[in-house]
């Protein structure tokens, strides 16, 4: 497991890429825990029902509805303002299958608190994961997004097929 960011950061927003399978969570979950981290994560609404949702309220879930527009962006902003400790893990893909572009609210909640982004991996292919790299988003989103393609391209995920390491959608 590798830790490349410094001890000093103890708060903010964590890229979790590749996202291909149920696995992630259960070796991302495990790996953060290890590292000792106070944890949020965001997953899929749906599954937030008895008993897994008690495991994962517990555990730092935070349910997203991702049928509809709403103000989450807002509240993950206030979830950090009011923690002096937290990383928050954003799974950026936003599924489990292939995309063409990833979600971009993981850049925004960082760029609006001012917090590092840090890079959470899995790669299975090499057995290994952590914290990569991180970076300060400097608000050029487009420049910021091809250090953090360049960051992933060689990861790969449980099921490489699902995997799109770029982040802009390309034709």
């Amino acid at each position: 497991m590798k830790y490349d960011i410094p001890k000093d950061i103890k708060k903010c927003v964590v890229v979790a890429a590749p996202h291909t399978s149920n696995w992630d969570f259960i070796y991302g979950l495990a790996a953060l825990w290890i590292l000792g981290n106070n944890l949020k994560y965001l997953i899929k609404k749906e599954v937030f029902v008895p008993p897994l949702s008690w495991f994962l309220k517990w555990s730092g879930g935070i349910p997203v509805d991702r049928t509809q527009k709403n103000n989450l962006t807002e509240e993950l902003v206030s979830v950090l303002e009011k923690n002096d400790e937290l990383f928050l893990l954003f799974p950026a893909e936003g599924t489990r299958s292939y995309v063409k572009k990833w979600k971009t609210g993981f850049y925004r909640v960082a760029v609006d608190t001012g917090l590092p982004l840090v890079l959470g991996y899995l790669d299975f292919e090499k057995k290994e994961g952590g914290y990569g790299a991180w970076l300060m988003p400097t608000g050029d989103m487009e420049a910021d997004f091809k250090k953090i393609e360049e960051f992933y391209k060689d990861k790969k995920g449980k099921h490489p097929e699902k995997y799109n390491p770029q982040i802009f959608e390309r034709e």
